[in-house]
């Protein structure tokens, strides 16, 4: 099959820890097949003019004049949209204790994740994963849907349906060990706690006094 060329791909990431850095040279590799203008973006207001966007790791949600640069602004989200619209939607399902992840890839709208999609796709897990091994399982997936959008392009997109659901922004705050709670019953919780950026935490008191811990998690 020939590919298709394009003038200009462009990635951004405005998060600059996010875990997504790990991968981003692969993720090139990826690309370069389809333009030899491959084209990096850490702000949006360094945006230019091209063919495709691909939005990754965004904390910020780009503006209608963001989004007016490019035929098409793609984003993969880890969820079966419309439902789980919102933050951190593996991290939440993962700790619910889901064994598969479904990603979809839309394109962005004004509207948060509302956009219409061109492709699902999915990762089992076998329960054992924390938070580096489902990580990289998301990034091969991610690419793979990327590679297929483009090898297949143009795709019919297709109209969001079913019941949407949202998840909130995850915080330090949802971190937290009940002490009074095996840690069989918190594992899938632990599985999501990144040990450099936002670890897993209890308070225990002892003659009075309030103390905070901070536990991390490896597989040996």
């Amino acid at each position: 099959m020939k590919l298709k060329k394009f003038k200009n791909i462009d990635i951004i990431i405005d998060n600059e820890n996010s875990w997504m850095w790990d991968y981003i040279v692969m993720l090139e590799n990826v690309l370069v097949p389809f333009s030899q203008n491959v084209r990096l973006f850490k702000n949006s207001v360094d945006i230019m003019h091209g063919d495709v966007l691909f939005i990754l790791s965004c904390d910020k949600i780009l503006n209608l004049k963001d989004l007016d640069k490019h035929k098409h602004n793609i984003v993969i989200h880890a969820s079966d949209l419309p439902s789980g619209k919102g933050w951190s939607p593996w991290s939440w399902e993962v700790e619910s204790g889901a064994n598969k992840l479904t990603l979809t890839l839309f394109e962005a709208k004004l509207e948060l994740d509302s956009g219409d999609w061109y492709l699902k796709d999915n990762i089992n897990l076998d329960g054992t994963e924390l938070i580096d091994d489902i990580r990289k399982l998301l990034a091969l997936k991610e690419f793979d849907m990327i590679g297929e959008f483009l090898t297949q392009y143009p795709i019919q997109p297709k109209n969001q349906t079913g019941q949407e659901s949202f998840y909130q922004k995850r915080t330090i705050n949802n971190q937290e060990i009940n002490i009074n709670k095996s840690i069989l019953e918190q594992f899938n919780l632990l599985r999501v706690c990144d040990n450099d950026n936002y670890p897993a935490y209890f308070y225990i008191k002892i003659d009075g006094k309030i103390q905070k811990y901070i536990i991390n998690i490896f597989k040996e």
